[in-house]
């Protein structure tokens, strides 16, 4: 009696393979979109970061240059001169934004102030922007991205966010 040497696998070990394969393909997958993901928010965040830091100096300049109980019209002076003739700002009508940013009440982020803030390195997508909100009064800025994550706008609702 001759016995047959076979040499090679078989169909339930072929697809015992497959299965496993397509299974760590999932996750793999499934962890890198993750990881791009948290890596996106965090470019988003840092960059957003990076333009409020610079814009604190303009309130603190602002606030100083207007002194003590200033009315509106040294006001509207200091704030033209500081946030759109040094820094290079520009009012933020006419962007195209989500409802939830006030751009009524914002200045646009150039690329000139960008330039200028030592910020080139931003890159920005298409219809995407970044907008300030000034608070004078309580020396704060608010940074908006017209493009956000997640349905978030503001820099603090981003900074709320955990991926």
């Amino acid at each position: 009696m001759q016995i047959k040497n076979n040499k090679g696998i078989t169909l339930v070990a072929l697809v015992i393979t497959i299965v496993v394969l397509i299974i760590l393909a999932g996750v793999a997958i499934y962890t890198g979109r993750d990881a791009l993901e948290k890596a996106q928010l965090e470019e988003l965040r840092t960059n957003m970061l990076l333009i409020e830091a610079k814009a604190k100096g303009l309130v603190e300049e602002a606030n100083f240059k207007m002194g003590v109980s200033p009315d509106d019209a040294k006001k509207a002076e200091v704030r033209n001169e500081v946030y759109v003739t040094n820094a290079k700002l520009q009012p933020a009508s006419g962007i195209t934004a989500p409802d939830s940013i006030p751009v009524a009440d914002c200045y646009l982020v150039t690329k000139d102030t960008m330039a200028l803030w030592g910020l080139e390195d931003i890159s920005l997508e298409d219809e995407e922007n970044y907008l300030l909100k000034f608070d004078d009064t309580n020396a704060t800025v608010e940074v908006y991205n017209t493009v956000g994550y997640d349905g978030k706008y503001s820099l603090t609702d981003i900074d709320d966010l955990e991926v």
